[in-house]
């Protein structure tokens, strides 16, 4: 029986979530992978997804779907859990609603703040920042806690007048994810940089592409900008998405992993790569900068092309040892330890819907 069982007895947890499969991305990842561990661990793991509802596409975005649910029928599987905690991990309709749900009956409850909503919806409407990050406060205001990847997410909030922030890292398969023989690329010029993710605007893959250094850039991933990428930089090879053992042999291909987002609040691909024994560049932002608190393992600098170069120096053993540092078992542990019991919570009773 593992750490976490042995300090918490059984609970019956809800994680209420917009973002679900068929997305591909490191909220999808986080709430599976913690919720795996967590039910190993003898707990009771229950998901309110779009899944049991008609949804909709978001326009341009058609991967992301949104839930036509009604608050009665939201009330109505809530209430047929039965769970002792409830979650809500993104600030969607569904969120919208479970948060509505625990604020009419008086329950205490937790909130993630996993996306900056506020800086990818400026990069495609005119909607000024501060309205967004006005709603997203007020969202996360009446949850007990809100939980977040990072310090410096963390900090950045605070400083935007969010309150009770608590950390809760994130993990890495690292059996999956794993350090071995290059197998791939041998037929494309060297070095082989790597982006893995989705191919959309937030993620700032023209930086990525338009890198001063001989050698091949390789895409892994699918999004909404990958036709026009093509078109443009018709030297980079674009694989569209890998998953499980082949993705983890991409990794291990691979020289270096570049990170070019700014908006990112973690970056699991990262500590995947770091798994695999592949170091990464970066720019000194939130994410990259804490989980590259090794300069062994990844470099971090405000001209990519630094980074990059310093990156290609660094030893593949040194990032494989920095990656061993983040598992799912850890996160399982501080996700536990921050859920709050559905009594009255002071947040929760302060806060108005």
């Amino acid at each position: 029986m593992s750490r976490v069982a042995n300090r918490n007895p059984s609970r019956r947890i809800l994680i209420v979530t917009d973002a679900w499969r068929p997305q591909i991305n490191g909220v999808v990842r986080t709430l599976e992978s913690v919720g795996k561990v967590l039910a190993g661990d003898g707990h009771e793991i229950h998901y309110l997804t779009p899944e049991k509802f008609w949804t909709l596409p978001v326009p341009t975005y058609p991967e992301i779907r949104l839930s036509l649910a009604s608050g009665g029928a939201v009330a109505g599987q809530i209430d047929a859990i039965g769970a002792d905690h409830i979650h809500v991990a993104t600030e969607g309709p569904l969120g919208l609603l479970a948060r509505q749900y625990c604020l009419d009956r008086h329950l205490g409850f937790t909130t993630s703040f996993h996306t900056r909503f506020a800086e990818y919806l400026a990069m495609r409407m005119p909607i000024p920042q501060d309205w967004s990050y006005g709603y997203l406060r007020w969202f996360h205001s009446a949850a007990a806690r809100t939980m977040v990847p990072t310090p410096s997410l963390r900090d950045d909030l605070l400083a935007r007048g969010f309150a009770r922030l608590t950390l809760w890292g994130r993990g890495v398969d690292g059996a999956r994810f794993r350090p071995g023989p290059k197998t791939m690329f041998h037929d494309l010029p060297g070095p082989h940089l790597l982006h893995v993710g989705r191919i959309a605007a937030e993620k700032n893959i023209e930086a990525f592409l338009e890198l001063h250094i001989a050698g091949t850039k390789i895409v892994v991933g699918d999004g909404p900008d990958r036709p026009r990428l093509m078109r443009d930089y018709p030297e980079a090879v674009f694989l569209g998405y890998r998953h499980g053992e082949e993705l983890g042999e991409v990794y291990r291909s691979a020289d270096v992993l570049v990170f070019p987002s700014r908006t990112d609040t973690f970056g699991n691909v990262i500590t995947e790569a770091l798994a695999s024994g592949t170091p990464v560049a970066a720019y000194p932002v939130t994410g990259p900068r804490d989980v590259l608190s090794d300069a062994r393992a990844g470099a971090l600098d405000a001209d990519l092309n630094v980074a990059v170069t310093r990156a290609l120096t660094l030893g593949r053993a040194d990032a494989r040892a920095h990656g061993e540092r983040f598992t799912w078992e850890a996160s399982a542990a501080q996700f536990l330890s921050a859920l709050e019991p559905l009594h009255p919570a002071a947040g929760a009773l302060a806060a108005t819907a």
